[in-house]
């Protein structure tokens, strides 16, 4: 089979496997949140050895903003390594594999050719940390949340694909803290809401959401400090291309309560749907449509599209007007 043939499969299905983050045709922020079944922190899909081979590019390029940890949360970090290890050799076992005799563990990656043997709970036995390490196997992001003094606070975490935000910037930082850029979320008294839910979160009891927002381009890594390279591409699009360029981004964030710790792991999955795509399913596109034209400037100048949004608008119409 081709590579060629390959992504042409490739791209056929994503708009059947794409998480599509509208339930209705009106969107603000919400407490969206609803209990993860089957209760599963990672996902493989057709992208994964792409995305983990620029997530392992751009550690080792940026490594001063794509890994960030405390000391203090080594022992959970090994939790979260040896919960994922456990996790995906079960799930995925044409994939990965574990391997335990004691405290020796041998955890093999068949999708990249790869085996690693470590003591588990000796760091010196590990190329980076736990946190780190179990990351470059994944296509998520992991960011580790510690609860202490009745909050959560970000203090480590694997970002290599985030949308506009840097865990360089908000590592310390408190959950309210970090949410204080988001227009109406903190001052509607949403976020303290949403704090208290996650505050009450229960081990074995994993919950998921999705978070969306527009990207142009296929690159995931929009992070702020590269904003030069990625940021002048918005002023690029004219309704000759903006089918093509821009994509819809979804998060699916999933939220897990470590039993072991008592923090939360928070990991990341983005998926990009090309518009010209989305537009392919014609009730997607009017609910997109519907979305976009009563979406409050402000929240759409956070997302980083009000500029190209009347854009958007025209060229939605353009192809729901034509179904029509």
């Amino acid at each position: 089979m081709t590579d060629a043939f390959k992504v042409k499969i490739k791209d056929r299905s994503l708009l059947e496997r794409f998480p599509f983050p509208f339930q209705g045709d009106s969107y603000r922020y919400s407490n969206n949140s609803r209990a993860l079944v089957p209760p599963v922190c990672i996902d493989v899909t057709p992208e994964y050895r792409e995305e983990v081979l620029e997530k392992r590019r751009l550690l080792e390029q940026y490594p001063e903003r794509t890994f960030r940890s405390f000391p203090h949360t080594l022992a959970a970090q090994w939790e979260i390594a040896g919960m994922l290890m456990h996790e995906m050799s079960h799930v995925y076992p044409r994939y990965f594999g574990l391997e335990k005799e004691g405290r020796l563990w041998t955890f093999q990656n068949k999708l990249i050719h790869e085996e690693h043997k470590f003591i588990f709970g000796e760091s010196s036995t590990l190329p980076y940390e736990p946190l780190d390490f179990i990351g470059r196997h994944v296509q998520e992001d992991l960011i580790y949340l510690q609860q202490r003094d009745g909050d959560l606070y970000m203090d480590a975490g694997q970002l290599c694909f985030p949308a506009n935000w840097s865990l360089a910037f908000d590592l310390g930082m408190t959950y309210l803290q970090f949410h204080s850029p988001v227009p109406i979320y903190s001052e509607s008294g949403l976020a303290q809401k949403v704090l208290g839910f996650l505050l009450r979160m229960e081990a074995g009891k994993p919950w998921t959401r999705l978070n969306w927002t527009i990207n142009v381009g296929d690159r995931l890594d929009t992070s702020p400090e590269e904003f030069g390279d990625w940021g002048k591409n918005k002023y690029l699009l004219h309704l000759g291309n903006v089918g093509q360029e821009v994509r819809l981004r979804t998060e699916d964030q999933r939220l897990f309560r470590l039993s072991g710790n008592n923090g939360i792991l928070f990991s990341i999955h983005t998926h990009l749907l090309p518009l010209e795509m989305l537009v392919q399913n014609q009730v997607w596109a009017e609910r997109f449509y519907k979305v976009l034209e009563d979406l409050p400037d402000p929240l759409a100048e956070y997302k980083g599209f009000i500029s190209f949004k009347p854009l958007l608008l025209e060229y939605l119409q353009d192809h729901i007007g034509a179904r029509k």
